[in-house]
């Protein structure tokens, strides 16, 4: 963390070097990969990890620890962040000369040092001031071209939205936290014994709010597709397959400390996310906007995601602890998949801005003859999201059905959950759709126009990024054996389940 630390004000302090790029993303990379270590080994090993300080605040000490769940979102936020960062310097290097880019690498690097904080903080106030400073680091990120009145009103309803979640967490925390010692995340899993009906159901629903705006979640979707497109290409890959993300580890943190969640909020969140998966898809058909189109497929997969917490949310409550094993597990492989190849699709389409100068599909055309690899990239990345084996896509969306099919075989109510499985079906096939139409129109075809014909290949800063997360998408789709067992390990961890009966 001191190292992203670092990485911020060296971009600032030394903004006049020429070098200042290169010390940066050195400082960022060390930042991101050396916190991956003791996330991996968390993994594997199952032991968590943990700083504690007297904060002289009320609420408790402040404590930082690494358990499974914080590990898997560490290892998803820093890895594919780096990537993301790595392409930002090549992205904005031709903007040097009229914008303060050095501005926008600075902040991004903090906002990953403390979305690094959010998932390992373990005490509400460390939570809740690292959660306001990354809503504000976003919000400048979003902004970066501020010069434009849609830009400007697109980072305005993301601040709006995203604050009135935070309202929501500091009422949340205050009904939890009424009768713990302290505000630290083990007083407050101690005292879920004492969240009496009415209590629980306040804090399911408010943390359902607060962590379902920033995950982009229907109804709460709509400051998703614009914000996204506003947004530099890297910085949309941040937003839509890494900060919405901590919105999905916030709902699963709660289910950890508060315990089993309540029947009727597990529905709730299956509905909530088959809704999302189809209505995401459905509108993402009608863009014309590549990155307004690759936005609405964000809220299409925290539908998915949503799947997978419902189903082991209901799971739980049912009793079957293997099938929540499962649902949770999905649900969190799935947020990494995503994380993978949503941003290969982004880096890919800012490939194609930087190219051409338009986002425009209708103006497009070909690109596939003059840009081969961005092409390559964008077809690995829309192959993964549609859920075609061998990518990652596939693996996680398979966890989801298999979830859905074993909620099937329950004699309880829980075997409803099944009618879930049509919906993912459909959600898939009108993906392929929408990434057929996307590939035939913007890299197959004819030139629709002078932008396309100009069109040229990204150097190798910028197809790097695209490359290793792309690689990530097929390694882990070819080889899921080696991913999987720790994602299940999450999916225990999550339910409360013991090693032997989560053992599917």
């Amino acid at each position: 963390l001191a190292l992203l630390v670092a990485a911020s004000s060296s971009s600032v302090l030394l903004r006049r070097w020429p070098q200042v790029d290169r010390v940066c993303l050195t400082l960022l990379g060390a930042g991101c990969v050396l916190p991956i270590v003791p996330a991996v080994q968390v993994l594997v090993a199952g032991v968590p990890r943990e700083l504690r300080w007297e904060s002289g605040v009320p609420g408790g000490d402040w404590v930082i620890g690494i358990d499974p769940l914080s590990a898997m979102f560490l290892v998803t936020i820093l890895g594919v962040g780096l990537a993301n960062a790595a392409f930002g310097f090549a992205y904005l290097a031709p903007e040097r000369a009229r914008r303060r880019t050095w501005f926008s690498h600075a902040t991004f690097a903090f906002v990953l040092a403390v979305m690094a904080l959010v998932v390992t903080a373990q005490s509400a106030v460390l939570f809740l001031c690292v959660w306001e400073l990354m809503a504000i680091g976003s919000y400048v990120l979003i902004v970066t071209e501020h010069e434009h009145a849609s830009v400007r009103r697109a980072g305005l309803l993301y601040l709006v939205v995203t604050h009135a979640g935070t309202l929501a967490l500091f009422a949340m925390f205050a009904v939890w936290g009424r009768d713990s010692g302290d505000w630290t995340f083990v007083a407050l899993a101690a005292s879920r014994t004492q969240l009496v009906s009415g209590r629980a159901a306040a804090v399911f629903l408010l943390a359902l709010f607060a962590f379902g705006g920033k995950a982009g979640v229907v109804p709460l979707h709509f400051w998703l597709p614009p914000a996204h497109a506003a947004a530099p290409s890297h910085v949309s890959a941040l937003m839509s397959g890494v900060v919405i993300k901590t919105g999905i580890y916030g709902l699963l943190r709660v289910i950890v400390l508060a315990g089993d969640p309540p029947r009727w909020w597990g529905w709730v969140v299956l509905g909530l996310g088959v809704v999302s998966a189809v209505l995401g898809v459905l509108w993402a058909l009608v863009q014309h906007d590549v990155k307004r189109l690759l936005a609405y497929h964000s809220v299409e997969n925290i539908g998915i995601i949503l799947m997978g917490v419902g189903v082991g949310a209901l799971a739980t409550s049912y009793g079957h602890p293997v099938v929540a094993v499962i649902g949770y597990a999905a649900a969190t492989l799935h947020t990494l998949n995503h994380a993978l190849f949503k941003s290969v699709l982004f880096l890919a389409a800012g490939a194609v801005y930087r190219a051409t100068g338009t986002r425009n599909m209708e103006e497009l055309g070909a690109l596939a003859r003059r840009m081969p690899l961005t092409w390559l990239g964008f077809f690995l990345g829309s192959a993964a999201i549609i859920g075609v084996p061998p990518l990652n896509g596939f693996v996680s969306e398979w966890l989801v059905y298999q979830g859905l099919f074993r909620a099937g075989e329950s004699p309880e109510a829980l075997r409803l959950a099944v009618l879930a499985a049509p919906a993912l079906a459909l959600v898939g096939g009108l993906a392929l759709a929408c990434f057929s139409k996307v590939a035939g129109v913007v890299f197959l075809g004819n030139a629709r126009s002078a932008r396309a014909e100009a069109a040229r290949e990204s150097g190798a800063p910028m197809l790097a990024p695209i490359a290793s997360l792309a690689l990530a998408c097929v390694v882990i789709g070819a080889l899921p054996a080696f991913v999987v067992p720790p994602v299940l390990g999450v999916g225990q961890f999550i339910a409360g389940a013991s090693m032997q009966s989560a053992d599917p």
